[in-house]
């Protein structure tokens, strides 16, 4: 199961240098390509918004 990026997200950057599979694509609200994301969970350790979490 892939993370998701929420509308909290403010596009500061700091998970995108953070994930292995370079799965996250910037823009106003980044997002995370549920393919290629392995559910290790860094960007959402990183995240200074709380606004990646697993989804449902």
């Amino acid at each position: 199961m892939a993370y998701v990026i929420s509308d909290n997200c403010v596009a500061c950057g700091t998970c995108i240098d953070e994930c292995p599979t370079q799965s996250i694509s910037e823009g106003d609200i980044y997002s995370i390509n549920a393919d290629t994301c392995i559910d290790c969970g860094t960007c959402a350790d990183v995240c200074p918004s709380g606004a990646i979490a697993p989804a449902e």
